[in-house]
């Protein structure tokens, strides 16, 4: 009897222990996981006033983004290539609207043909060092050079691809070999356009950049997901600015169920909305048609 006593109790530390262990064991897991789970969650939030580079921001929709985000509190860079005075407007803008809300946003004119790789490494080399690791890019530089294919010449093709489609991947890599990938988190947003989806005569070099820009968007969005940054294109249809005003508009509202052409504005608060907004942190790789409808069923 004094011997089955000893096993039972022997046997009965052996369970307790095993509890005791797992218990512990769990704990220990769950503290640990909350550390990880706090450890990453820090790592992808967003600063108070974020660091945002806006390429061809002096005008247009990137002039709208940059006031948009300014409003927010960001830092903004306001690339530019030639127009210096049109920037520091920009600039200037944007801090009468800190000065009014006091959200502390910022803009920074500087020079860089995004089309050169060369000017782009240098720019972002300067944000760095001088402003901080950059938290979000909006790949905005275009220009056209429309014309059918039949006359169109060799650098009005090859100039339209240099900016449009080679400057979104050098302003890309740069931003995500410089900040983005060490810090684990960002926010890129190609302004494409639904040209890249649908077509357009008299436009297939435009057309081609912008279709490889959607195109681009989906691989970087899969290269760059395993380090929390989101990238996303938006398709802008027929916009109100420079590109646009000696178009005839009663030639192509017919092709546009809202019977409109869209503002900067509008583009600029879905660009915001993809920049800062909690939902748009787990939205990566799509192309987003802000088009009055004109798209509709292209994708």
């Amino acid at each position: 009897m004094h011997f089955a006593l000893v096993v039972a109790m022997l046997a009965m530390l052996c369970v307790m222990e095993r509890t005791i262990a797992f218990s512990v064991s769990r704990v220990s897991r769950t503290q640990n996981g909350r550390q990880l789970s706090m450890m990453a969650k820090k790592k992808k939030e967003m600063p108070a006033n974020p660091v945002v580079v806006i390429t061809g921001s002096s005008r247009g929709i990137g002039k709208a983004c940059a006031l948009a985000l300014a409003e927010a509190g960001c830092k903004v860079i306001v690339n530019y290539a030639s127009q210096e005075q049109a920037a520091v407007d920009v600039c200037n803008e944007i801090k009468a609207i800190a000065d009014a809300n006091g959200k502390g946003g910022v803009g920074i004119p500087m020079k860089a043909n995004i089309g050169n790789v060369d000017e782009v490494k240098a720019m972002f080399a300067k944000i760095n060092e001088e402003v901080g690791p950059v938290d979000i890019l909006v790949n905005n530089a275009g220009i056209t050079r429309d014309m059918l294919t039949m006359m169109m010449q060799p650098n009005d093709f090859t100039d339209v691809i240099s900016l449009n489609l080679n400057g979104v991947f050098w302003a890309s890599q740069a931003a995500f070999t410089g900040s983005m990938m060490g810090q684990k988190r960002g926010r890129i947003i190609n302004i494409a356009s639904i040209v890249g989806q649908i077509g357009n005569p008299g436009q297939a070099n435009y057309a081609a950049a912008k279709g490889g820009v959607i195109g681009m968007t989906r691989a970087l969005a899969k290269e760059f997901g395993g380090r929390g940054i989101c990238v996303n294109a938006v398709c802008p249809g027929f916009i109100e600015s420079d590109m646009t005003k000696d178009l005839n508009k009663e030639n192509l509202l017919p092709f546009i169920p809202l019977k409109r052409f869209g503002q900067p504005e509008e583009v600029a608060s879905l660009v915001k909305f993809l920049a800062l907004d909690p939902a748009g942190g787990y939205m990566t790789g799509h192309a987003i048609s802000i088009d009055g409808g004109m798209a509709i069923g292209a994708t």
